[in-house]
C-alpha cells in the first residue's frame, strides 16, 4: 500500500438507484435542511423546514453514526434537531427522516464532512470581488437566478486543487422546480477556465474538477446553475481543497472479509495503489473513502461485495474466439481502456444450465461506461444481447445453454468510447428463482410510510416482483415497534400483491422504527427468498423523469395519535359469486365530541372484484353499505378485504383501517341462455330462458327478469327455481305504444336467500324484437290475438315463431 494513502470504508444504505391520494395530507413534509450538512465530531443544530411539523418528536437515521440529541418543534413549519456525527464517520450523504405524532416525513439527505463549514457571503458575483476562503473548506451557499458565486484560494506551485459540489444530490423537488443543476469551474488570475465540470459519472448531475498549479498564485472557484437558472431554494455544498478525489476504484468489488488491492484513479489520470479491507458481509454497494495527509475525499467511490470470485481481464481479450477461459460463477472485472476496445471472457457451460449475467458500471460503480453486452454460444452465434433494461442503465440478461461447450461474453461501450476509468464488473451466476418486495405507493412518487394510530390499525399493500418463481409467498416483518402486532396473509400463487395489517395496542406510545419485510416461497420452495426494496425519488425533472433518488432496504413505521372512533367492516356470512353483487356493511363508534364525515375506500380489490369507493359515513350517521360486484372472471378463493377510513384532524387528514374480513369468491350458481323473442305491439308473448343449475343451492332461490324495455310488462317477473329447474318462462305484455325495434336490455337476476343474507347473480343479455302489427286484409277486420293461458314452467322452453313463420300462417288463414 502506498505510504501516503490509507482507505477508510463505511456502509451507508445507499444501494442501486433504480425506483395519490389527498387522504394522506396529515403526513409531515420536510422541504429543506439548514444547514445542509455537518462536520463530523461536532454537535450541530439542524433546522428541518416544511409543513405539518408542530408535533415532531423523533428523527430516524438509516445508518449508524449520527446521534440525535434533541428534537424541538418551533412551529408547524420548523423543527430544531440537535445532532452529532461520529468523528470517525466517513464523509458522504446520510438519510434522515423526521417523525411527528401523525407520521413519518419524506427522506432527506444530510451531508457529513471532515472540513470546516463556511457560509457564503454576498456580494460575491464579481470575479474581481470574490469571497476569499481557506483551502480545505466546505462552502454552503445558494444560487439565485443568473447568480454566479466566486470563491478565491491561494495555491503554491505543485498544489493540486480539487473541487466537488453537492447540488442536485441535496435537492428535494418532485415538481421540476427550484432545481440546481450546478456548473463549477476553476479560473486562473487571467480569468481563464483551467478546469470545469457540469455533470460527472461519479456524482451524476453534480460535478468535480481538478487542477495542478504550475506556479504560485490565486485561483477562483466559480459556481452557477448550468443554464443560469437558480432560486432562493437552489442550495449547495462546495468542497474546495487539496484532499484526494479518486473518480474510480478498480476492480469494482471483491469477496466479503477480503482485502481488495485497488487502483484509485484520480481526475488527472494518476494512479495510486491502495489496500481496501472489505466488510464481512455482502453489500450491493459498498463505499470506499480515500484519505491521505492532505485530507479525505468528500464522498466515496463504490464497489460491490459478494461471494463471487473476482476474475480480472487479461489482455489481449478483444477477440471472443480467443477469450481467456474461467469457471463460473464469477465476477469478471476490467476496463474498456480506449476507444473501440472490446473485452471478452469465456466459461464452460453444460446443456440446460441457466445463467444470469448482470453488468455493473454506470448504475452502481458510477463508471462512465455505457455498456453493451453480448453472449455467444460455442459456435459463435449470438445467444442474447442487452444494452439498457427499462430504467436500469446497465445490461442484464438470462440464458440457458442449449449445448455443452464454452460460451463467452463480450462488453464494449455503446458509443465505442473508452478511458482508464471506463471500468465494469460482469457477474455471471446461476439464474435462481427469486423475487423483490416493495410497499405500494398510495401517492405517486412518495414512498409508503406506515402510520398506526394508538389503539387502532392500518394496512399496507406489499407488492412482489417475481423472477422465475410463481408460487405462494409468505412474509414476516422485522423491526416493528413492540406495541404493534402484525397480521400477514400468504400471497397467492401467480399474484403480485397482498395486504398486511398492523395494529397498535391501546397503551402504545408515540415512537417510530425502520423495518424490513422478508419473504420466502412455499414449503416446496423454501429456498426462494425476497426482501424489501424501497425507492425514494428526491428529484424529478421534466415529464416526471427521475433525476436523483435513494434506495433503502427498510421502510418507516410510526405509532401515531389515536383515531376519534372505532371502525368495523362486518364479516359477510355468504360469498359473492362471479357475475354477482353484494353490499359490505361498515360501522363506526364515534368518540364523544367527534361527528365529522368519514370517507371510505378499499385498500385494494381482490382480482375481478370492483368496489364503490365513493361512499362515506356522513355526519350524524354510524354506518353505511358499500356495493361491490364480481365479474365473470373474478379470482375464486378467499381474499382479505380491508376498508380504509379517512377523517379530518387539526393538522390535516388521517387514516385508520378496519380489521380485515375474509371475502369468499365462488363460481356462478346458474347459467342462463336467452331464447330470442319477438312480438307485436298490443299483444302478449313470453320470454323463454334455458336454465342450468351449476351446483347445489345453499338456500331458497328465485330469479327475476329485469331490464324489460319501456312499454313492456310482466305479470310474473319473479319465479321460484330449484336444483331441478331447466327453464324459466316469463309472460310479457307489450303495450300499443311500446317502442318498436330490437331491445337487448333484459337480464336475469338470481337471488338465493341464506339466513339473513342474499346471494345475488346477474346474467344476460336477452333480446326481444317488437314490431308493429301487419295491416289487416282488405274488407276483413283485424284478428284479435287470443289471450294466452298463464304460463307454467315446463321441462323445455317452446321455440318462438320467427317473423317469417308468422307471416306464412297469416297468409294461409
Amino acid at each position: 500500500m502506498n505510504s501516503r494513502f490509507k482507505v477508510n470504508v463505511f456502509v451507508p444504505l445507499l444501494l442501486t438507484a433504480v425506483i395519490a391520494s389527498s387522504s394522506l395530507a396529515a403526513l409531515p413534509q420536510v422541504t429543506r435542511l439548514s444547514p445542509l450538512g455537518v462536520r463530523r465530531g461536532e454537535e450541530v443544530t439542524v433546522v428541518f423546514q416544511g409543513a405539518r411539523l408542530k408535533d415532531a418528536h423523533q428523527v430516524l437515521t438509516d445508518v449508524p453514526g449520527i446521534t440525535i440529541l434533541e428534537v424541538k418543534p418551533l412551529d408547524n413549519a420548523k423543527v430544531e434537531v440537535k445532532l452529532k456525527a461520529d468523528e470517525k464517520l466517513a464523509p458522504g450523504l446520510y438519510p434522515v427522516r423526521l417523525v411527528t405524532k401523525s407520521g413519518v416525513a419524506n427522506l432527506r439527505l444530510l451531508g457529513v464532512g471532515s472540513m470546516p463549514v463556511v457560509q457564503e457571503v454576498e456580494p460575491n458575483n464579481d470575479f474581481n470581488a470574490p469571497q476569499v476562503i481557506e483551502l480545505n473548506s466546505t462552502m454552503e451557499g445558494v444560487v439565485e437566478r443568473e447568480d454566479v458565486d466566486h470563491f478565491q484560494v491561494k495555491l503554491k506551485a505543485g498544489d493540486t486543487l480539487n473541487v466537488e459540489i453537492e447540488g442536485l444530490r441535496l435537492t428535494y423537488s418532485l415538481n421540476n422546480q427550484n432545481i440546481l443543476d450546478p456548473y463549477i469551474a476553476i479560473l486562473n488570475e487571467g480569468r481563464f477556465e483551467v478546469a470545469s465540470s457540469d455533470d460527472s459519472a461519479l456524482l451524476q448531475q453534480d460535478g468535480a474538477c481538478s487542477f495542478t498549479a504550475t506556479e504560485d498564485g490565486t485561483y477562483t472557484v466559480l459556481v452557477r446553475d448550468s443554464s443560469f437558472g437558480g432560486s432562493g431554494l437552489a442550495h449547495y455544498r462546495l468542497h474546495v481543497g487539496t484532499f484526494p478525489r479518486p473518480v474510480a476504484a478498480i476492480p469494482g468489488g471483491g469477496v466479503p472479509g477480503s482485502t481488495l488491492n485497488a487502483k484509485l484513479i484520480a481526475q488527472d489520470g494518476s494512479v495510486t495503489e491502495a489496500s481496501v479491507q472489505l466488510p464481512s458481509e455482502a453489500h450491493d454497494q459498498w463505499a470506499v473513502v480515500t484519505e491521505n495527509e492532505k485530507g479525505i475525499s468528500p464522498s466515496p467511490n463504490w464497489v460491490r461485495v459478494n461471494e463471487l470470485p473476482v476474475v480480472m481481464e487479461q489482455e489481449p481479450n478483444d477477440d471472443r474466439a480467443k477469450a481467456p477461459e474461467s469457471t463460473v460463477p464469477a465476477a469478471f472485472c476490467g476496463v474498456i481502456e480506449k476507444e473501440g476496445d472490446f473485452d471478452c471472457f469465456a466459461f464452460p457451460c453444460k446443456k440446460g444450465e441457466r445463467f444470469r449475467v448482470t453488468v455493473y458500471a454506470r448504475n452502481v460503480l458510477r463508471s462512465p461506461l455505457d455498456a453493451v453486452l453480448n453472449v455467444f454460444a460455442p459456435d459463435g452465434k449470438t445467444l442474447v444481447s442487452s444494452d439498457d433494461v427499462g430504467t436500469n442503465v446497465d445490461p442484464f440478461v438470462e440464458f440457458a445453454a442449449a449445448v455443452d461447450g464454452v460460451h463467452s461474453v463480450r462488453i464494449y461501450d455503446h458509443l465505442r468510447g473508452g478511458s482508464p476509468i471506463h471500468h465494469y464488473r460482469i457477474e455471471v451466476a446461476s439464474a435462481v428463482n427469486e423475487f423483490d418486495l416493495s410497499l405500494a405507493e398510495l401517492r405517486r412518487d412518495y414512498p409508503e410510510t406506515i402510520s398506526v394510530p394508538i389503539g387502532g390499525q392500518v394496512a399496507a399493500m406489499v407488492n412482489a416482483t417475481r423472477r422465475g418463481y410463481n408460487g405462494e409467498i409468505n412474509m414476516e416483518l422485522e423491526g416493528i415497534p413492540e406495541n404493534i402486532t402484525v397480521s400477514t396473509f400468504p400471497m397467492p400463487a401467480g399474484r403480485g400483491e397482498i395486504p398486511v395489517l398492523l395494529t397498535a395496542k391501546p397503551d402504545a406510545t408515540h415512537t417510530a422504527t425502520l423495518f424490513d419485510i422478508r419473504g420466502k416461497g412455499d414449503e416446496a420452495n423454501a429456498g426462494v427468498t425476497g426482501e424489501l426494496k424501497q425507492m425514494h425519488q428526491l428529484v424529478l425533472g421534466q415529464n416526471r423523469r427521475p433525476m436523483w433518488g435513494y434506495e433503502t432496504d427498510r421502510a418507516a413505521i410510526a405509532i401515531t395519535d389515536a383515531a376519534p372512533f372505532q371502525i368495523e367492516l362486518v364479516q359477510p356470512q355468504t360469498p359473492i359469486v362471479r357475475d354477482g353483487n353484494k353490499s359490505l356493511l361498515v360501522r363506526i363508534k364515534k368518540n364523544e365530541g367527534f361527528d365529522e364525515a368519514v370517507s371510505l375506500r378499499t385498500l385494494y380489490n381482490p382480482p375481478g372484484v370492483a368496489v364503490n369507493n365513493s361512499r362515506k359515513i356522513d355526519k350524524g350517521q354510524t354506518e353505511v353499505e358499500i356495493p361491490i360486484t364480481a365479474n365473470g372472471g373474478a379470482a375464486v378463493g378467499t381474499w382479505p378485504v380491508i376498508m380504509v377510513a379517512s377523517y379530518p384532524t387539526d393538522n390535516g387528514t388521517a387514516e385508520i383501517a378496519t380489521p380485515p374480513i375474509m371475502l369468499v369468491v365462488e363460481p356462478q350458481l346458474f347459467k342462463y341462455t336467452f331464447q330470442r323473442a319477438a312480438a307485436e305491439t298490443g299483444t302478449e308473448a313470453t320470454v323463454a330462458v334455458e336454465l342450468e343449475v351449476l351446483r347445489d343451492l345453499p338456500g331458497e332461490a328465485e330469479v327475476e327478469l329485469v331490464g324489460i324495455p319501456n312499454g313492456v310488462t310482466s305479470s310474473a317477473p319473479i319465479q321460484k327455481i330449484t336444483k331441478e329447474s331447466t327453464s324459466v318462462i316469463f309472460p310479457i305484455t307489450i303495450a300499443a305504444d311500446a317502442k318498436v325495434g330490437n331491445h337487448k336490455t333484459m337480464v336475469c337476476q338470481s337471488r338465493v336467500k341464506v339466513g339473513d343474507e342474499v346471494i345475488f347473480q346477474t346474467n344476460g343479455t336477452g333480446e326481444i324484437r317488437i314490431d308493429k302489427p301487419l295491416p289487416p286484409k282488405k274488407d276483413e277486420p283485424a284478428k284479435v290475438a287470443e289471450k294466452p293461458k298463464p304460463a307454467e314452467a315446463k321441462p323445455a322452453a317452446p321455440k318462438p315463431l320467427s317473423r317469417l313463420e308468422q307471416l306464412r300462417q297469416m297468409k294461409n288463414q
